[in-house]
């Protein structure tokens, strides 16, 4: 099997049955995502509180991206031909904020506003050490699965 390591240290707990994104809580309550160490609070940097986000939001908007972005930034392992569109949307994670994420659906058809979503940890690409990179993304979460928010 490939060893599997996320895109990014310090984003998502991961390996985790139940991944959450981290963020930073200032002393005024605020949340920073991704995570970082310090933030400046009223002319005072400050360490901030790692915390971890709720597993679950509604999608707040969404668009598709129907064709392959260019490199850099964008660093999938595929080409022109082999593209394969994906969506990216804002869920917003209630009491915390909005994130912005790809989306595990990329049928339009199959995405609305409002919708509950879920947070699930995909592979992205291969790294130069032939490692399979993972990132985090939303999942509309199906009928019959647990409706409350976490």
């Amino acid at each position: 099997m490939t060893e599997q390591i996320p895109l990014a240290e310090g984003l998502f707990t991961w390996p985790s049955e139940e991944p959450a994104l981290l963020a930073g809580k200032s002393s005024d309550g605020r949340l920073v995502f991704p995570y970082r160490r310090h933030k400046i609070v009223g002319k005072v940097r400050e360490e901030l509180e790692r915390v971890e986000l709720p597993r679950r939001g509604t999608l707040w908007t969404f668009t598709t991206q129907k064709f392959r972005p260019p490199q850099p930034p964008y660093n999938g392992n595929d080409d022109a031909k082999t593209f394969e569109p994906f969506a990216v949307g804002y869920v917003e994670l209630e009491g915390a904020l909005r994130v912005e994420a790809r989306l595990t659906e990329a049928d339009p058809d199959k995405l609305t506003i409002g919708q509950e979503m879920e947070l699930k940890i995909v592979p992205f690409g291969v790294d130069a050490e032939g490692r399979e990179t993972m990132i985090y993304a939303f999942a509309p979460v199906e009928k019959g699965q647990d409706d409350v928010l976490e």
